[in-house]
């Protein structure tokens, strides 16, 4: 009987530039070399080496278009991993103390890999059970409700979905920052491009930060009862930028 070897992805986790790494490709994105060497603010070099071990531990792929060579996580699988060790992680004493606007966009509302993650994700996950459209059905998933499908078909009537309910799959992620559970799988996918598409949410470019619009705070009321979180947003457009974004501590080895 084999057994997975977790040690070599821990050992390839664990060192800060490629935890860096890996945590900016979180949002689903891919990025080049250079791009990413900034994100971590390390030499190309360093960066070209990293990422190639990265991509011999299977963590990362790579496609080439034209010149460049664009790199991104090698799944959803390697996100929620990512997620689940930060959720267990020391956070630094800065991501804790400093006003920072990256870091308070990220809390509030993200991008984890293909689904919405943060005090939003959260929010919507919680409001989503209230409302009846939602099952806790163990401690790893969700159970979609009957009402729960009518309700998502009346956000997509174009659809035609008579098998909504069976083939999206609610996993429960542990969210880093609240340490509360928002959803993934594909019902997390199915969620956040509704919303994106419906103009609730709005991602920001370049960052794994989203944004919810006038439209989706009234939408998120209404079939939700979300309304506490509003007064949040506002004040992160007050705060100081900083030159990086905040991230949790890496997993020591």
């Amino acid at each position: 009987m084999t057994q997975p070897k977790i040690s070599s992805i821990a050992y390839l986790i664990a060192e800060p530039v490629r935890a860096v790494i890996l945590i900016t490709l979180a949002d689903g994105s891919s990025m080049s070399a250079s791009a990413l060497a900034d994100a971590a603010g390390v030499t190309p070099q360093t960066a070209s080496s990293h990422l190639a071990k990265l991509l011999d531990g299977g963590l990362l792929t790579v496609e080439t278009k034209g010149r460049n060579r664009f790199y991104q996580l090698a799944g959803p699988d390697v996100s929620h991993v990512l997620e689940s060790l930060a959720a267990v992680a020391p956070q630094t004493s800065s991501w804790r103390s400093l006003p920072n606007r990256s870091a308070h966009e990220l809390r509030f509302a993200r991008c984890c890999y293909d689904h919405l993650a943060g005090q939003v994700g959260v929010a919507v996950t919680q409001g989503m059970l209230e409302q009846g459209f939602l099952l806790e059905s163990d401690e790893r998933e969700y159970v979609l409700t009957r009402r729960g499908t009518e309700w998502l078909q009346s956000l997509n009537p174009q659809a035609g979905e008579p098998c909504l309910h069976d083939h999206l799959q609610a996993r429960r992620c542990l969210d880093w920052t609240e340490r509360q559970h928002h959803i993934a799988g594909p019902l997390g996918t199915h969620l956040l491009e509704t919303f994106c598409r419906l103009g609730w949410l709005r991602r920001t470019a370049g960052s794994r930060a989203v944004h919810v619009t006038g439209s989706g705070w009234r939408a998120f009321k209404l079939h939700l009862g979300i309304e506490h979180l509003r007064h949040l947003e506002a004040p992160l457009h007050a705060v100081t930028p900083a030159r990086k974004t905040l991230m949790p501590a890496p997993v020591a080895s």
